[in-house]
């Protein structure tokens, strides 16, 4: 998780300067000042990025280093099992669907249609959580 964490810092950084040099020459571009709307996305994308990039961090720190974050690792060691994945689910397209809803139902601001889909949306969120939960085993 090294790798991925060094990469996030990196997307960190660079929003940070690109918020820096946005302030800058939207400063001296404009003559009402500095455009805010666009420091704060980038601020705060360089912000998303560093929170993302020192969990991972931290999480590399606790778990065995994969090959991936090894220098001397061989293809053949990320050989194997990577886990289970559904061969084919539906509640993806219920997920989008109901995603889709409440953003319709925002987007025209009615707010009986939006707790309906939100509703909708945990149900459908459940479904995909629990698809192949058999529950515990009574050996």
């Amino acid at each position: 998780m090294k790798v991925e964490a060094r990469i996030f810092f990196i997307v960190a950084i660079f929003a940070v300067f690109m918020a820096a040099v946005y302030w800058v020459w939207t400063a001296l571009a404009a003559t009402h000042g500095a455009e805010p709307v666009g420091i704060v996305a980038l601020f705060l994308t360089g912000g998303l990025a560093f929170l993302a990039g020192s969990y991972m961090q931290f999480v590399a720190r606790r778990i065995e280093p994969r090959p991936e974050d090894r220098e001397d690792a061989e293809i053949s060691d990320g050989a194997g099992e990577l886990g289970f994945f559904s061969p084919g689910s539906y509640w993806p397209i219920g997920m989008a669907a109901t995603a889709a809803l409440a953003a319709v139902a925002l987007a025209f601001f009615h707010i009986w249609l939006l707790v309906i889909a939100l509703v909708a949306l945990l149900i459908t969120i459940g479904g995909l959580v629990f698809e192949y939960h058999t529950g515990p085993s009574h050996d």
